[in-house]
């Protein structure tokens, strides 16, 4: 375990250049300690290691030190092509690049370790946009993916959910998301107050400028994005509903309600499951309940119980009336 990870030291500080022993020790999942003794470690060997205190200090590889202990385990090139997705690459335009280098890949690798990953790839398939979601079109990607890699500003009309709906906007766009099949962009506004996130699909019209701006160095668009999903949800789901369940209904429900009745729920002796679960708003609420029919019963907020009870009396009244 050391030994890999005082590669894994070298390999960070080869292709990263300047790191601290804080960020190595988040990168490494160890404490600041750990860094340090496997810094002297690697001393110790005669790797040339060097640091700096200070707020700008880390450590660093003396200039043209490179390692050559790269080889890939076993489990590493199984995980590398599995990496390899035809259909995001293929969005970006990358289609070709990736099959050329999953070849140069597999060219490269020793027998033993070509023959595991090629049955990797032929065991496993990762298709990423869900079921019933249709294909977004968005001709715009790969000129928002070549912004992104030489950081240049777009000019573009986006369409928003809100009134205007259609809008001009000037963006510095820091990175792409591919989240459920769906593309978006993380990028900021010229003099804005950060970046925020916009659907590539809903670019309607585009212009790559020649104006370049640079990426923040603190930003970070993992963890920017695990924010800003943490914030989505926070203000997607702004109520909450309680419900009764028939065993069918509970297996029904999908996504934060279904997770909720899970958690939650109390079994009743007719079988059925009390349980207190988040919706965004009463109409969609509405929606959502409706479609499993007589498997829920929804005892409150009064208002939402009230907005079926008018929907079910409204069906009711129109296939009585059909039959007499």
């Amino acid at each position: 375990m050391k030994s890999s990870r005082l590669l894994s030291i070298l390999l960070l500080l080869q292709t990263r250049g300047r790191m601290t022993a804080a960020r190595l020790a988040a990168e490494l999942e160890v404490s600041v300690r750990t860094v340090y003794r496997d810094v002297e470690a690697l001393h110790a060997a005669g790797v040339p290691l060097y640091g700096d205190a200070g707020h700008r200090g880390g450590y660093e590889l003396l200039a043209g030190y490179r390692t050559h202990l790269t080889g890939l385990s076993a489990g590493e090139a199984e995980a590398l092509f599995l990496t390899a997705l035809p259909g995001p690459a293929a969005d970006l335009g990358l289609g070709p690049a990736v099959a050329g280098a999953r070849l140069k890949l597999l060219a490269a690798l020793p027998t033993e370790l070509r023959a595991q990953a090629d049955r990797m790839s032929r065991r496993f398939h990762l298709d990423a946009p869900g079921w019933y979601a249709p294909d977004d079109d968005a001709p715009f990607l790969p000129a928002v993916a070549e912004a992104v890699w030489r950081g240049r500003v777009l000019d573009v009309r986006y369409r928003r959910w809100t009134e205007p709906t259609d809008v001009d906007r000037r963006l510095e766009p820091y990175g792409l998301v591919l989240k459920a099949g769906r593309w978006y962009v993380v990028a900021a506004r010229p003099g804005g107050s950060g970046p925020r996130t916009y659907r590539v699909d809903r670019i309607l019209r585009l212009t790559v400028t020649d104006e370049a701006f640079d990426v923040p160095g603190d930003f970070d668009l993992v963890a920017h994005w695990r924010e800003y999903q943490r914030d989505f949800h926070a203000r997607l789901y702004r109520g909450e509903a309680l419900v009764r369940l028939s065993p069918r209904g509970l297996s029904r429900l999908t996504g934060a309600a279904a997770r909720a009745a899970a958690g939650t729920g109390t079994r009743e002796p007719d079988g059925w499951t009390r349980a207190r679960v988040p919706v965004e708003s009463p109409d969609r609420a509405h929606d959502q309940f409706l479609a499993l029919g007589r498997d829920v019963e929804v005892l409150g907020p009064p208002e939402l119980r009230a907005l079926i009870a008018a929907t079910a009396r409204a069906l009711a009244d129109r296939y009585t009336g059909a039959d007499g």
